[in-house]
């Protein structure tokens, strides 16, 4: 009952204070015809974590809305005007996706901020995630936010917060903001009254010079204008990048681009699809349908703010096959090392940057290339982190992550689906040149360094004794390591959270050079690495399993692929995960 009076102490709360008319008949429906929505709209604080705000939308403390969104945004004004008290005015840049009641919200960001003597400069109209980073950078912002909730369910929306340098905020400022959120307890607190004079529209002056970073990263324009009749799908999934990039893909040189139109239509419904995520199959059956219709040689699909891509292939079978994130990066990596070295722009000082659950095939690739390669924790802001660290001293060239991100240049800080689409078009038409498609490059890769192959499960708990049950498995994990998995020794184990690398033989130890973070990994004696990483906001915990095997010829590719597929199956088993 106690709970129960705190949930309606809230409601009532909303009902008696500032809150628009609207609002409050919502609450009232709640109140009297869904009790077990009103629980879940107001038991809690929707809270404002290390990569921003996400949530369902609707009225109630729970749940993204205008009250909510004003509150975290006057957190973050509140949290920069400590940081740049001199500074007068701070600047921001604001953007959003396609989603329902993204330009709503990002219209209440940019008047919260303006309302605080802020200077904005407001997108007008959806922009990728992206061209904000490239616009806090090239306006020398201080901060900037990105409303959408990426590639969640309809049902969802966000906004992502970005530090001067372009990257979404990593400690101690992400820390440091959410406590500055939390202080604020009441809408009265938040300066709700717009000022237009200090909110700037932006839009086409900014896509000219982002494209124009873009257009100067090609490699091989000259193989383009041969292979410029490459047969290319694109959907954009009702999102973003339903104009940049067939732009940039005319920039490049492209002239055979074909959009799905069904999909080209920015709508926060996805009506056409289940998920707008490229990770998921069937977000991209359209985009295949009409692949196989007009014989097309690469299909490309963006998620809804246009960070992330996915691709589908054209196999030996003649079939096109979808590439997981892990491939489709040693592919971006393959080419843009090779082309760099081709034409001699390898001085002995660039990097690559990726993370501890992304394939090792791209440290393999850049070694082989003479390139320095550095592993970050999981996502991107600490891939940028990498750059940050190094800016100045060594040259960053491409960067990427499992989980279908890469970064290609450094003139955006965060991963960027606009440049990735161009340059995985200029990596098809180079092998076109030679007569060959992707898939060879990716197979010609196996045979060089060997085949990769990688898995992921997600373990998922419920409730409270879920989240205690996941916490031990942490825990036992950490005081009694396996010795072996899948009848293959152990040999050495790297724990991110301690940040000590033990060699288990020896007990030899060294220290991992890298922000804490609640990750185990095992190294198996046959080069297989099992990565244990648990959420931290819900009862879940992944386990990513990289293993590999030497590809003697392409005859041999299917025998080997299912080898390591069947070796992934045994060492989820042996683990006992299923």
């Amino acid at each position: 009952m106690e709970k129960e009076r705190s949930i309606t102490e809230q409601a009532n709360i909303w009902l008696s204070g500032n809150f628009d008319d609207e609002t409050k008949k919502e609450v009232r429906n709640l109140m009297s015809t869904n009790p077990t929505e009103l629980t879940d709209s107001f038991y809690r604080d929707l809270e404002f974590g290390t990569g921003g705000l996400r949530g369902i939308m609707g009225v109630g403390t729970n749940r993204m809305n205008k009250y909510t969104v004003g509150m975290a945004t006057q957190g973050l004004a509140n949290y920069l005007q400590m940081m740049f008290p001199g500074l007068n005015p701070i600047k921001m840049a604001i953007s959003h996706d396609s989603r329902n009641n993204s330009k709503y919200f990002a219209q209440i960001v940019a008047e919260v901020l303006s309302a605080n003597g802020f200077c904005v400069f407001l997108f007008d109209d959806l922009r990728p995630t992206p061209e904000l980073s490239f616009a806090i950078r090239h306006l020398g912002c201080q901060s900037g936010v990105m409303v959408t909730a990426s590639h969640n369910p309809k049902e969802y929306n966000g906004y992502k917060a970005y530090w001067d340098d372009g990257a979404q905020m990593i400690a101690p400022h992400d820390e440091n903001v959410i406590k500055e959120v939390q202080k604020i307890i009441s809408i009265d607190e938040v300066k709700w009254t717009g000022v237009p004079e200090n909110i700037i529209s932006i839009g086409s002056e900014i896509d000219k010079l982002y494209l124009d970073q873009i257009a100067a990263l090609s490699l091989s324009p000259d193989i383009i204008r041969r292979q410029k009749n490459l047969r290319i799908v694109y959907t954009p999934l009702h999102g973003c990048g339903r104009k940049l990039v067939p732009d940039i893909l005319a920039r490049f040189g492209f002239e055979n681009i074909h959009m799905v139109k069904e999909q080209a239509i920015a709508d926060g419904n996805f009506p056409t699809v289940h998920s707008p995520n490229p990770e998921e199959h069937d977000a991209l059956d359209m985009a295949i349908k009409l692949a196989q219709e007009i014989h097309a040689d690469l299909v490309m699909a963006t998620d809804p703010d246009a960070d992330r891509v996915g691709i589908a292939v054209r196999n030996h079978k003649n079939e096109m096959i979808l590439l997981n994130g892990n491939q489709t990066a040693a592919l971006l990596f393959y080419y843009i090392l090779n082309r760099w070295k081709g034409k001699g722009y390898l001085k002995g000082n660039e990097f690559i940057v990726s993370t501890i659950v992304t394939t090792r095939l791209l440290a393999e690739i850049a070694a082989a290339h003479g390139v320095e390669y550095f592993d970050c924790l999981t996502g991107f802001k600490f891939i940028a982190d990498v750059i940050r660290q190094h800016e100045g001293t060594r040259k960053f060239i491409v960067g990427g992550e499992e989980s279908y991100g890469y970064l290609i240049g450094d003139f955006v800080r965060d991963k960027d689906a606009i440049s990735a689409c161009a340059m995985i078009a200029e990596t098809a038409a180079w092998m076109a040149d030679k007569g060959k498609s992707l898939f060879d490059l990716l197979m010609e890769i196996y045979v060089q360094y060997g085949l990769f192959k990688e898995g992921l499960i997600s373990v998922t708990r419920k409730g409270k004794s879920g989240a205690e049950e996941i916490q031990q498995m942490m825990v036992d994990f950490r005081n009694t390591p396996p010795l072996f998995i899948n009848n293959s020794r152990v040999v050495k184990i790297k724990d991110y959270l301690s940040l000590v690398e033990t060699v288990v033989a020896t007990g030899q130890e060294k220290t991992i050079d890298l922000p804490k973070s609640n990750v185990l990994q095992f190294i198996l004696e046959d080069g297989s690495i099992i990565s244990v990483r648990p959420s931290g906001t819900e009862p879940k915990i992944k386990f990513y399993f990289g293993v590999r095997e030497p590809l003697i010829s392409l005859d041999d590719f299917e025998r080997t692929e299912k080898h390591l597929d069947n070796k992934i199956a045994s060492i989820i088993a042996s683990m006992k995960l299923k």
